[in-house]
């Protein structure tokens, strides 16, 4: 009789004492999950046993539980995650922020190519003017005429030069056009280029303003691979300068 208490007993005891003794104290991380970065002061709950904890600056926590408990990690700004466990020796959460994470950038502003050629129609109105004197006919009172002014202006020195000036502020619009659309922040996204092998990739595939100012960013993408496929041959080779650019009359 006295051995079929003590077996009741014993039973009683592993009853109620079985959960308290089959808690552990489970140790876990939590990180950023688009940062990778540890994050604290996040609230731990065991779901099941109502246990809760906020771990430390380091992105630890301790909290007791036992297989089969939920555990929920919760922090402001971010969305909560539960995690059933399931015996792991150590619980790693990945949190996921609410909002979209955006690399932090410095923003510098930059005049856009239309506006730099309004600045030089501004700048240098007379020299527009000289350069596009009008028609060589003025209509008068007794019919069509020669424009005195404009034979002067049209042949003149000083014509010469505004044309030669517009034609060159001209030359600078189409360039910082190609610049913007041949860019090497497209370039090296494309073939992940870098340093001088981007470099002389840009020189020696610059393409023309005719065909960027036609192109759409699918056919840039499609120009910028295709010569690619030519550039990995021989990539380290620099480009011959322009023939255009010299100057035969300037002494070397």
């Amino acid at each position: 009789m006295k051995t079929n208490l003590n077996i009741v007993l014993l039973w009683l005891l592993l009853f109620v004492c079985g959960p308290i003794y089959s808690q552990q104290k489970v140790e876990g991380l939590i990180f950023d999950k688009d940062t990778k970065q540890r994050i604290g002061r996040v609230l731990m709950m065991n779901k099941t046993s109502g246990a809760n904890v906020f771990n430390n600056s380091r992105g630890e926590f301790a909290l007791e539980m036992q297989p089969g408990d939920q555990i929920i990690a919760q922090k402001e700004h971010y969305f909560s995650d539960t995690l059933t466990y399931q015996g792991e020796k150590v619980l790693i959460f990945n949190l996921k922020k609410t909002s979209i994470y955006i690399d932090p950038v410095t923003v510098v502003a930059r005049k856009t190519p239309e506006q730099i050629l309004a600045e030089r129609y501004r700048d240098y109105d007379k020299a527009y003017k000289l350069a596009d004197p009008g028609s060589y006919f003025s209509v008068g009172p007794t019919g069509a005429g020669l424009s005195i002014n404009a034979i002067y202006n049209l042949f003149s020195k000083e014509a010469k030069n505004a044309r030669r000036l517009t034609k060159y502020f001209q030359k600078e619009y189409e360039e910082n056009i190609v610049d913007i659309r041949f860019s090497k922040e497209l370039i090296k996204g494309v073939t992940g280029l870098e340093g001088e092998p981007l470099d002389n990739f840009m020189v020696r595939y610059r393409p023309s303003y005719d065909f960027v100012s036609l192109a759409t960013h699918y056919q840039m993408v499609s120009y910028i691979k295709s010569k690619y496929e030519y550039f990995k041959f021989v990539p380290y080779i620099k480009p011959l300068p322009d023939l255009n650019n010299i100057d035969i009359n300037k002494e070397y």
